[in-house]
């Protein structure tokens, strides 16, 4: 996890040009004063300290600065909106997820390679948008809890919450970095000596510091949104509950995926809107996590995929359009379908384009969605699918997806069906509920062992490419870590 200065400068690059958390909290200094932190620690960057670098001591000595300092955090996972730097925590995630699987059309050549599953060890996409800063802001997130540790000039409680908010995000980024490349280096400290040279940990090893980081971060966290000054900007305790459940989920720990999510919907702090059409705004009801929109150069107060996957007009062409197979699994009248998809026709020919996000170009100070990152429909689907692999609550389970299908307009299951059945519904409200979200799609296929059956007559399919390469770089500057099988 060796990185340039050139792309240290460029992942932590100042983008923000509005009223963000970050000068919410601190005002607008606190930004360059968080990227002289961020780009000058010598543990990750083997370039001289200057002189008059600002400390990471400096950084955590109050209040203020240390709340600021975590926000940063945040500031730079959503950092990047244009076409050209998407990353794995601002949109790139779904793109590439869909293309994968069976969701999304790539029309141009950026990106093309998740489609074709023409991935290269040397692939600057998956190097720079999905490795690099996962394991940046892994090294941010270590950073921030042994300052923490050692200072004196944060107030105790403060520092339980920020090293919980820490914890949190190293879960986050260990997730989707574990999801998309199998074993990795897992990485709890900062210390360059330490971690320059580590292996890749199995994939349970690695869900078992994701599951200790989100045991302490609940624990840690309070249950309300005052560090996001009311907004569901930053994680709390409902958050990691959240992440946990899916984790358990994965993990096929089926007990402990519905304990968690029971208490998500039990918490009576959350609900499913009516309207779909509802769900994406900014702090809606359903929202347990949201990145903050931001003006960033060309993603205008908008979500970066309203930005980038809603076509231009209605007669331009589309980047990114749905794929048949997805168009077709859509029951009629389900709201979804009308609501969370529109098209476009362009050279005599409709496409159709992910909606969820309506806006693509926003004005300031009428921002009105923002970017969903955790959602409370899935907490439902959580807990039917464990309840319905366990076989002894299909009621329950049946009655969990129906809550999902009632605000879609649909009828509910016919409570005859049996286990697989069940099992089956499940799968399919996935698809629409969660269709170009976050690789959903392209997780479930993997981890349910449906990926080769599904996607094996595609162009380009291989069964080793439910993975993707270590970035050569990696191998190359740490010879204790080995290739995924099928690359060079």
């Amino acid at each position: 996890m060796r990185y340039s200065s050139e792309i240290i400068k460029l992942i932590f690059a100042p983008t923000i040009r509005t009223k963000t958390l970050i000068e919410l909290l601190m005002g607008p200094w606190i930004v360059a004063f968080l990227i002289l932190f961020f780009c000058s620690c010598n543990k990750l960057v083997e370039i001289p300290q200057p002189n008059n670098t600002i400390t990471i001591e400096k950084l955590f000595e109050n209040d203020p600065n240390a709340n600021a300092a975590i926000a940063s955090i945040y500031s730079q996972m959503n950092s990047g909106s244009t076409f050209y730097n998407l990353r794995y925590a601002n949109g790139l995630t779904t793109i590439a997820g869909g293309a994968s699987s069976d969701e999304l059309n790539i029309a141009g050549f950026l990106y093309s390679q998740f489609q074709k599953y023409s991935f290269l060890s040397t692939d600057g996409q998956i190097g720079m948008s999905f490795w690099t800063p996962a394991y940046n802001q892994i090294y941010q997130a270590n950073a921030a809890i042994e300052s923490l540790s050692a200072s004196k000039g944060v107030s105790p409680a403060l520092k339980t919450t920020l090293r919980g908010e820490a914890k949190f995000l190293r879960a986050f980024a260990h997730f989707y970095l574990v999801n998309l490349f199998g074993d990795i280096p897992i990485v709890t400290q900062s210390e360059w000596s330490k971690i320059n040279l580590l292996k890749r940990s199995p994939v349970d090893s690695v869900y078992s510091q994701i599951i200790q980081d989100l045991t302490d971060a609940q624990a840690a966290l309070p249950s309300d949104y005052s560090a996001g000054g009311g907004e569901k900007i930053r994680a709390n305790k409902w958050a990691a509950t959240a992440l946990l459940a899916r984790v358990y989920l994965y993990k096929g720990d089926w007990a402990n995926a519905e304990q968690q999510a029971s208490l998500m919907i039990n918490s009576g702090l959350f609900r499913l809107p009516g309207d779909p059409d509802s769900v994406f705004l900014k702090n809606s009801d359903e929202a347990i996590l949201q990145w903050q929109t931001q003006d960033a150069a060309t993603n205008k107060y908008a979500t970066v995929e309203g930005t980038n996957l809603i076509p231009t007009s209605h007669t331009s062409s589309a980047a990114y359009s749905l794929t048949a197979g997805l168009l077709g699994v859509f029951e009629p009248n389900d709201l979804r379908r009308s609501d969370w998809v529109d098209s476009t026709k362009f050279g005599g020919k409709y496409y159709f384009f992910p909606f969820k996000y309506k806006v693509k170009v926003g004005t300031a100070g009428g921002v009105t969605e923002y970017y969903m990152v955790l959602r409370y429909a899935e907490q439902y689907l959580i807990r039917a699918e464990a309840r319905a692999k366990t076989g002894t609550d299909l009621a329950g389970a049946q009655d969990d997806i129906n809550m999902i299908r009632r605000r879609a307009g649909l009828n509910d299951l016919d409570p005859s069906l049996d286990q697989a059945g069940t099992l089956a519904a499940i799968a399919q409200e996935r698809r629409v509920e969660f269709f170009a979200e976050w690789g959903h799609r392209w997780f479930d296929l993997k981890r349910r062992g449906e990926a080769d059956a599904v996607l094996g007559s595609r162009a380009g399919w291989r069964p080793e490419v439910k993975l993707w390469p270590i970035p050569a770089t990696e191998l190359i500057t740490d010879p204790n870590l080995v290739q995924n099988p099928g690359y060079n």
